[in-house]
């Protein structure tokens, strides 16, 4: 009988004090499929409660992700309420959307509105981490606002860490310079320019997490995995006898042992094929070889 592998093999990081298996789950897709049918509730509250068991401990979610059926945040409240206590679950702030679908993005006074959204979504009385979005990484200016309105909830009890997404190194820097950053939470994966990968050591060199989004599914995005793979992708991922998108998780963590991997389904076959992908070690001339694509 095969030995089921967890999410232990990957290794563990902290959040501040909060330590997690660097293996995680993303929630994006429990609401909705690629082609923005909606999921099977029954299936998708099976595969939160599946993850757990695999020793999953890190859940990445967010009050925004919904859909006319479906809520991220009260999937999780449902499949996983008593929460264990060794369980971190992530959100993101920022961002929010109407009833209808339609984007808007918070003011700092609009913040704790969105914190208590997610509090009461989750049943929780403290929010483990918030990264607070940043609207558009190339462009979007000074984050000090917001982030301090942020460092003023932590104060007051309702958020335990914080964390920064979509951000560039000065956006960070003004960051910590407010209140401490335990994550930057940040588009990334095989392919990525070489300013990312030097945002990633950079974190790492400062002791703080770096969770890449996208990490399967590259220029895909939302949509899913990428249709085309590079030819050395697809040769080194079936010399190790493994998906492309296990490969691609593999790479990811071989990063540094700060980098935690947030792969998201709804599917429960890819749940245990992400979290297998988490005992896969790459050699440093195959990490070498994904570096430079």
């Amino acid at each position: 009988m095969t030995e089921t592998i967890t999410a232990a093999s990957a290794g563990t990081w902290r959040l501040g004090d909060l330590t997690v298996n660097r293996l995680g789950f993303g929630a994006m897709r429990l609401t909705h499929l690629a082609d923005g049918s909606p999921s099977d509730r029954e299936r998708v509250t099976g595969v939160l409660r599946r993850a757990v068991e695999l020793g999953v401990n890190h859940i990445d979610t967010a009050a925004f992700y919904f859909s006319p059926l479906r809520s991220a945040n009260e999937l999780i409240n449902r499949a996983l309420a008593p929460y264990a206590d060794d369980l971190v679950i992530t959100t993101k702030v920022g961002p929010g959307r109407d009833a209808a679908g339609h984007w808007w993005w918070a003011e700092p006074g609009q913040l704790r509105g969105q914190v208590e959204e997610n509090l009461r979504q989750l049943g929780r009385d403290h929010l483990d981490v918030v990264n607070l979005r940043v609207p558009r990484r190339e462009t979007s200016g000074s984050v000090a606002e917001h982030f301090g309105a942020l460092a003023e909830l932590r104060t007051a009890g309702l958020i335990r860490h914080l964390g920064i997404s979509n951000a560039r190194p000065d956006h960070l820097a003004e960051a910590r310079a407010i209140a401490p950053v335990v994550c930057v939470q940040n588009p990334y994966g095989i392919g990525s320019p070489a300013e990312d990968h030097a945002f990633l050591d950079a974190c790492g060199q400062q002791d703080i997490a770096f969770v890449p989004f996208y990490a399967i599914a590259g220029a895909g995005k939302e949509s899913g995995a990428a249709a085309e793979d590079s030819p050395d992708v697809r040769a080194l991922a079936e010399a190790h006898g493994v998906s492309t998108a296990q490969l691609r998780l593999a790479w990811t963590l071989s990063r540094g042992p700060h980098v935690l991997a947030i792969p998201g389904t709804g599917n429960p076959d890819h749940l245990v094929e992400n979290v297998a992908a988490g005992s896969l070690r790459l050699t440093p001339e195959e990490v070498a070889l994904l570096d430079s694509l």
